[in-house]
């Protein structure tokens, strides 16, 4: 519970009072590689802080082909908020692509203790405002700039994260095929 709070705390101090009522809500879990936090078609009703590992947020098109729109690696909060803020079934799934280690929490316990609560009405007002943000970002790039500064902007962003997961989810997030990132590899390595 200990990185939960600090994570918690660096979006914005919390009381202990606010600390304490979380500690009530989050319960520790695991996903297992390849297990779905949460997935297409489903009502979404959790959310989680992801400790460790990482996931990945996918669609499919008609065709049935997969397309990874983000990666989550811990720590950060993962969850379909599509879903559960509309009520509606979830169209991103959300897949372990590691062994990872998850709090997850009631998202109607979540807004219950909102209510009266707020810190928590902030401290969910900040992690919805970044996620906005970086939803932005992804867009702009996919958009203006080339699959070898996306490839860096990635490397960046998640250190580390070729060694963990396979090439061809890299590829697929960056909008590109795992030849392409063959080559702007080999290239970058020259």
């Amino acid at each position: 519970m200990e990185n939960i709070i600090t994570f918690f705390n660096g979006i914005i101090p919390l009381s202990q009072k606010t600390l304490g009522l979380m500690s009530e809500i989050f319960v520790s879990g695991e996903l297992e590689k390849g297990e779905y936090f949460v997935r297409k078609g489903q009502f979404a009703k959790e959310i989680a802080f992801l400790e460790t590992g990482i996931v990945r947020a996918y669609y499919i098109n008609g065709e049935g082909k997969e397309y990874n729109k983000t990666f989550f690696s811990g720590p950060t909060i993962i969850g379909s908020y599509a879903s559960l803020i509309s009520k509606q079934k979830n169209a991103v799934a959300q897949q372990a692509l590691t062994d990872c280690k998850i709090w997850k929490a009631s998202f109607h316990k979540i807004e219950k203790i909102s209510e009266d609560n707020f810190e928590i009405e902030r401290l969910r007002r900040i992690i919805a405002e970044g996620y906005f943000l970086s939803n932005e970002k992804k867009e702009i790039e996919m958009a203006l700039l080339d699959a070898d500064k996306r490839y860096l902007i990635l490397q960046k962003e998640y250190p580390g994260i070729e060694l963990k997961i396979p090439q061809y989810h890299i590829a697929s997030y960056l909008g590109i095929s795992p030849t392409q990132l063959s080559r702007i590899r080999n290239k970058m390595a020259q």
